[in-house]
């Protein structure tokens, strides 16, 4: 661990001018006086390192120094396409080894190099969370993470519709969509995905398994999310819209949005547009929310479900009087 952290030092003052005591005792989450003890281990083992007292002070190297001590470790390497995804490294419990990585890197660099990547880095961040969506807690995530990359068979108790399961999963990959992380996993030779947030316990057995020679993560999520597509929404509603229901519409979700992008207007300032919905009792929901910014031609059900709908909101509305 201090051999780590003697690292991580050197490293962190071959990228910054200058660092404190303090700042380096808050970054290894060590007291001060352990930081000095470090930096004594450092100067002993031939790094020119010095500090300055007072204010602006701190311990800087001679200038013209550096290390070739740059090399990843296993984690580290583990870890380096996490890089720039801070948030989503820290969640996988690969946030310190991609910090590393990262300093490992850069210290690699040219001066002029380490200048541009520490400027790019600092005016780019990315959050997956939508302004209506909270994270979910997933508290098994790192260790989920762990076995996906060392192809560890995990037992899982998970909760879903249909209620609480009990599963053998071999993890195959984890994705992050939005705010949410699901699992793809092996069960009895077939593929299933399972949403992190609903596993409400999970040990992770010795027991290995061999990861299919022809699985890719990336093409088999597209193939899952372009199936859950056509079955979520397997009815269309012929609609003719207003400007501010397409404005409404196009904010839904991607399915709608391409619904809105690829409608005609019909000359009179309005759009006709053919709409994916669930069933009629989501879709007259969804529709009635519209308001007059809206006129539905079709289907004939779903017409029937919004004028049941709607008359049931004017008799609510006569009984609160």
């Amino acid at each position: 661990m201090r051999a780590s952290r003697l690292l991580s030092i050197l490293i962190l003052l071959q990228l910054r001018a200058r660092l404190t005591a303090e700042y380096l005792a808050d970054e290894f989450e060590v007291s001060v006086r352990t930081i000095y003890r470090d930096i004594d281990a450092l100067s002993a083992a031939g790094v020119p390192v010095y500090g300055d007292r007072g204010p602006g002070g701190g311990f800087s190297l001679l200038d013209g120094y550096k290390t070739r001590l740059t090399g990843l470790n296993a984690s580290e390497a583990e870890a380096m396409l996490m890089i720039g995804l801070p948030g989503q490294a820290a969640e996988l419990g690969l946030g310190a080894a991609t910090e590393r990585a990262r300093g490992k890197l850069l210290a690699a660099l040219t001066p002029e190099g380490s200048a541009l990547a520490s400027r790019i880095t600092g005016r780019f961040h990315l959050d997956p969370a939508d302004w209506y969506y909270a994270a979910e807690p997933v508290p098994c995530l790192p260790a989920l993470a762990r076995a996906v990359i060392d192809s560890h068979t995990v037992f899982l108790v998970y909760e879903s519709w249909k209620g609480v399961r009990e599963r053998k999963v071999d993890p195959l990959g984890l994705v992050q969509k939005g705010a949410k992380w699901y699992l793809v996993g092996r069960v009895d030779e077939n593929l299933r995905t399972y949403r992190v947030g609903s596993i409400r316990k999970m040990d992770v057995l010795d027991q290995r398994f061999e990861r299919p020679a022809n699985f890719e993560l990336a093409t088999y999520w597209s193939q899952q999310l372009q199936r859950f597509e056509q079955e979520l929404r397997p009815e269309v509603a012929q609609i003719t819209a207003s400007h501010e229901a397409c404005r409404r519409l196009a904010e839904l979700g991607g399915y709608a949005a391409q619904a809105v992008a690829a409608a005609t207007d019909d000359g009179q300032g309005w759009r006709e547009i053919c709409l994916p919905f669930e069933n009629c009792d989501q879709g007259a929901r969804l529709l009635l929310s519209l308001g007059p910014e809206v006129r539905v031609r079709g289907p004939a059900d779903l017409r029937k479900a919004m004028r049941e709908m709607a008359q049931a909101v004017l008799k609510n509305l006569e009984d609160a009087e």
